[in-house]
């Protein structure tokens, strides 16, 4: 997997992750998949908290950057500092930045020029690559 940094604190095999990812977080987390549109929970929950990988339970997004984009997967205008690293991905005939966990490199989703003030950012993640911990 390629990201700015290609080495990550946490680390496992395929087989590991299997067996501690449900088989929708791994098609997202390891494999780069995405998850249906409106699909996540998580897309409508605007309690205060914290957004965490679902692989290794870094937290990456405050509830107060979360903000609803009307595209169907939670969105974000910025992550906690240091949280996430990005690429280049040129799938699907087209190029977009995506986001990674930068602890293990799990695929979140992609990150958007268009999205709200004071960033303009919008980090579209999968919900399935989530876990949320309410304060």
């Amino acid at each position: 997997m390629a990201t700015a940094s290609n080495e990550f604190e946490v680390t496992k095999t395929e087989e590991e992750w299997r067996k501690i990812l449900t088989p929708e977080q791994f098609y997202v987390l390891r494999k780069h998949g995405t998850e249906r549109a409106g699909t996540s929970p998580l897309d409508k929950t605007y309690a205060k908290g914290t957004y965490r990988c679902a692989g290794c339970g870094l937290p990456l997004f405050p509830s107060e950057t979360k903000f609803n984009s009307g595209t169907g997967w939670p969105s974000f205008y910025a992550p906690l500092e240091g949280a996430v690293e990005t690429s280049i991905d040129r799938s699907f005939f087209m190029t977009r930045v995506e986001v990674h966990c930068r602890r293990c490199g799990g695929h979140l989703g992609h990150v958007f020029d268009d999205g709200p003030r004071p960033t303009g950012k919008r980090y579209c993640i999968n919900g399935v690559a989530l876990e949320f911990v309410a304060e």
